[in-house]
């Protein structure tokens, strides 16, 4: 268990730091909801019955769509695209797939490899692109069900303003969710975009995410192996 703990510090850090601030989240926003209700002079809920409602779930929902896309964007990219002297891009020339041999794939498995880098055909494919295929489930599910909650909240405040309830089509192309949307994914692309520039000319010394604090501006991590 020791050394269990040991070598996942870093994704169980991550997930500490997950689950408290989506209970912060979810406190917050309960004392929140209820300040509401009160001024509206409507009665306030428990904190198990806030949880479950579309408002906390669009909420939710909202910041895990933008966060996936971001990966699945950047991942996608960095296939493609270099960013000379970036840790963030693979080295100039390297763009692509790259070859069976340098992905150890097929008969240029190692002996360690996993099984389905041994495969071939679907199976290889799928594990192939594994990781880009579940980032955009994710964002897709999560996309999903931010329309569902927020279809249900914006009907619901239809009614106390005594208009009439709108599809859930008409919902997902109205100018309230696309605002709710689009202002999420311009700060997650500018972070990302932040990241690969600033980390062409600043370091964080220990950091993997950061070239070697001595190493030249249009060196990339990789072009130093």
């Amino acid at each position: 268990m020791r050394e269990f703990m040991r070598s996942t510090r870093l994704s169980l850090v991550f997930l500490i730091i997950f689950l408290l601030t989506l209970i912060g989240q979810s406190v917050v926003g309960f004392l929140y909801n209820n300040e509401e209700l009160t001024q509206h002079g409507q009665p306030e809920i428990g904190y198990f019955e806030f949880v479950t409602t579309s408002a906390f779930l669009v909420d939710v929902a909202e910041n895990w769509q933008s966060e996936f896309l971001q990966f699945f964007l950047f991942i996608l990219a960095t296939i493609w695209f270099i960013q000379k002297g970036s840790p963030e891009s693979k080295k100039p020339g390297d763009e692509g797939l790259g070859s069976d041999e340098d992905q150890l794939v097929g008969s240029h498995a190692r002996r360690d490899s996993p099984r389905w880098a041994r495969a071939h055909g679907v199976r290889l494919w799928i594990y192939s692109n594994s990781l880009l295929l579940t980032m955009g489930a994710v964002f897709v599910l999560s996309w999903f069900a931010q329309s569902l909650a927020g279809h249900i909240v914006a009907n619901d405040e239809n009614m106390q303003h005594a208009l009439p309830p709108e599809t859930w089509g008409a919902y997902v192309v109205s100018a309230e969710f696309w605002n709710r949307t689009l202002q999420n994914w311009q700060s997650e692309f500018l972070a990302v975009g932040a990241m690969v520039a600033f980390s062409i000319y600043l370091r964080q010394r220990g950091s993997s995410e950061s070239k070697p604090v001595g190493m030249p501006h249009h060196t990339s991590s990789e072009e130093s192996q």
